[in-house]
């Protein structure tokens, strides 16, 4: 089997020492294994992503010396993909609209009988108010599509040839987890959810994209961020219900700024570019982020 990692920034601000910490090791451990290193665009949300930011990425990487396959794959190239994938999804009864905004599902999850919110991947955890609204036809104008967990697992502990829910982790989890990491039904219901697979204003979801992608480009592992943990368990999911391969998930550390926080897009303190206008060489980089 073909090694196969890949790098999937955002073209929505410059990229920071943690981007390049990613970037870096991605490539390196393609290398080391005499594989191939991809680039991918994830622009996805149109409303943020700036063709200029898309070619600060170019730039920088080339800077740092990293090269890939051409053409790069956008995801904006590849709305109808989704599309099939969500039609797929939704006559198979996994998928139901919500119409709630960010207000409601607060004020939901905050209700006196509810507690405290529980926080999953995606922030609060859906409460449900829109699951037992009578199932459309069709997809309602103006919605979001949510994943229907319950079923969606009932769906796929009742298939005659499943396969175990579980990835390899080659990295560490935020508790040091490694190796073969087993999903928990318990946890995906109760600390996953009811996720969006498509918002209403992109027609897609990260979720959704970035598990179509890995498929069409052959990643067979994942260098990403420690954040990603716990949105890995959705990725699985979404792989078994649309019979596509579980890569290995290499979670590595994060790159944090002299106060401990994590490095942002909109704090551009350690934006590469920055680094490169001030002197600094790609040896100066991988020095700083820990890779030489």
């Amino acid at each position: 089997m073909h090694y196969v990692t890949r790098f999937a920034p955002s073209p929505t601000g410059p990229l920071h020492l943690g981007h390049a910490y990613s970037a870096l090791l991605a490539h390196d451990m393609a290398k080391a294994q005499n594989g191939s290193f991809l680039l991918r665009i994830e622009d996805i949300d149109q409303s943020r992503a700036r063709p200029e930011w898309e070619q600060h990425i170019y730039d920088d990487l080339h800077w740092l010396g990293l090269n890939w396959p051409r053409p790069v794959l956008r995801q904006s190239d590849r709305l109808p993909i989704y599309r099939t994938a969500l039609r797929y999804l939704w006559t198979r009864g996994l998928l139901y609209p919500c119409i709630c905004n960010r207000r409601d599902i607060l004020a939901a999850a905050s209700a006196p009988q509810e507690g405290a919110p529980l926080h999953g991947p995606d922030g609060i955890v859906y409460p449900g108010t829109c699951r037992h609204i009578p199932d459309p036809r069709q997809p309602l104008p103006d919605s979001a599509l949510r994943l229907n967990m319950a079923r969606a697992l009932a769906v796929l502990r009742n298939r005659p040839l499943r396969r175990p829910l579980c990835f390899t982790e080659t990295g560490a989890g935020p508790a040091g987890e490694t190796g073969l990491i087993p999903l928990s039904p318990e946890t995906l219901l109760n600390g996953v959810g009811d996720i969006i697979l498509a918002r209403r204003d992109i027609g897609t979801s990260y979720h959704l994209s970035v598990v179509l992608d890995d498929a069409a480009q052959g990643v067979t592992l994942v260098p990403r961020g420690r954040d990603l943990f716990e949105a890995t368990q959705i990725h699985v999911v979404l792989q078994h219900f649309l019979d596509l391969p579980t890569p290995t998930y290499h979670h590595h550390r994060l790159i944090r700024d002299d106060t401990g926080k994590r490095l942002a897009k909109r704090d551009d303190a350690r934006a590469i570019a920055k680094y490169r206008a001030e002197g600094a060489s790609p040896h100066d980089i991988r020095k700083m982020v820990g890779l030489d």
